[in-house]
């Protein structure tokens, strides 16, 4: 197959997208495929102007310069290339190959559920709403799609005006990179990696309690703390909390700083991949208490490692988890509700850290038998297969459509 990815500039900033593409195009290219992959550069974005101008620039570079070299550049392909979008949040270039071969992957519809005002916690702007709207009008004109869990394809299908010609669900894998560390090896590299960073905290030896994820909104990092703040006020053996991903804001650091128990709060941000299946080898539990998600990916992550996760009895993430997972519910806006949530999560916490070693090696073995389901190879197959299926779905109807008289 000759396949062209569309993905996301590298000016956004974007990790989970990038990652994606990169997948996408090194699995395809072993299976012997070939792929160009194209992308938005910063022509404009790269002008020395205030953050808040250079956004606007950005766009600029994406949904102008960027659709006049494609359309330039499209029309030399060969008739059996397949256009594959890495996200739908590239709508806006769907049209470019509307009549050709292609295909988009979905992975959530958070933004596109804010912009109605179906999640209070995420509220749109003008401005906001009128581009996801382009996004929507953009992927509307798509045929074919891949959806990461049932959860973002049900959501897919509201939002699209007819039926597509195909729609599957694929779930995203996990790199082979995350596989179990021995624990104590796992505790020893963290630890002198904390030694630096914040000496004055518990010893991670022991254990600790880990949560991966952005600084956005639907990560929940307020419920995190929230829910550590609660265990600890009934816990005689605490341990400390490690937060992995971009650091928070400005309130929730003074949140931490605050509390007494603030000293056994851990940031890092933007870890390699080392440290992190580091991290979750050795962590007693991962906290995941996401509002919204559209697969979850620490939860596949954390379990090839064998960490036990806590997450939200949600879906994507109860189809992430499945039997293997600890769930909490959805953490309530209204702060009296959130107060009571974090207490009843303190249980859940108390429950995943007091299993027995029996009980423990029974959930990782769950967990393992779970993550099977995200394996590399078998999703690049899966995909591989849909991809051939456009490609010669496309071929016959254009054939029935050369043969009418």
């Amino acid at each position: 197959m000759n396949i062209v990815l569309f993905t996301h500039p590298t000016f956004q900033g974007s990790q989970s997208m990038p990652r994606f593409a990169k997948m996408l195009a090194e699995g395809m290219s072993a299976r012997g495929h070939q792929v160009k992959v194209l992308s938005p550069q910063p022509r404009f974005y790269k002008l020395p102007f205030p953050m808040v101008v250079k956004k606007w620039f950005g766009y600029i570079d994406q949904f102008i310069v960027f659709p006049l070299e494609v359309l330039k550049w499209i029309a030399s392909c060969p008739a059996n290339t397949l256009f594959v979008f890495t996200d739908q949040a590239l709508g806006p270039w769907v049209p470019l190959v509307a009549g050709r071969s292609h295909l988009i992957h979905c992975h959530d519809f958070l933004a596109q559920r804010s912009a109605l005002g179906e999640i209070l916690e995420n509220v749109t702007g003008w401005s906001g709403r009128q581009y996801q709207k382009i996004i929507r009008r953009g992927y509307s004109r798509g045929r074919n799609f891949i959806s990461v869990s049932a959860h973002t394809q049900s959501d897919l299908h509201r939002f699209l005006p007819t039926t597509p010609l195909s729609s599957e669900v694929v779930y995203n894998q996990v790199a082979p990179v995350f596989k179990p560390v021995k624990v104590a090896e796992a505790r020893c590299h963290l630890s002198e990696v904390l030694k630096v960073i914040n000496p004055s905290a518990h010893s991670v030896r022991e254990g600790y309690l880990l949560h991966v994820g952005a600084n956005v909104w639907y990560k929940n990092k307020l419920g995190v703390l929230e829910l550590y703040q609660a265990w600890r006020e009934v816990t005689s053996t605490p341990l400390t909390l490690i937060m992995i991903g971009t650091l928070v804001g400005a309130n929730l650091l003074n949140r931490v700083q605050r509390n007494s128990w603030g000293k056994d709060v851990v940031f890092l941000d933007h870890v390699q991949e080392e440290l992190l299946v580091n991290a979750y080898s050795g962590a007693t539990a991962l906290l995941f208490p996401s509002l919204e998600e559209g697969f979850g990916w620490p939860i596949a992550e954390a379990m090839a490692c064998g960490c036990p996760v806590v997450t939200t009895n949600k879906a994507p993430m109860t189809e992430v988890g499945g039997k293997a997972a600890f769930y909490l519910p959805r953490r309530p806006a209204e702060k009296g509700e959130a107060t009571r949530w974090a207490q009843e999560g303190a249980k859940v916490i108390h429950q995943v850290v007091s299993l027995t070693s029996e009980e423990r090696t029974a959930v990782i073995q769950a967990g393992f038998s779970q993550v099977k389901k995200f394996n590399a190879q078998e999703v690049l197959v899966q995909v591989e297969r849909l991809y051939h299926h456009v490609l010669r779905q496309n071929k016959t109807t254009s054939e029935r459509v050369g043969s009418l008289p």
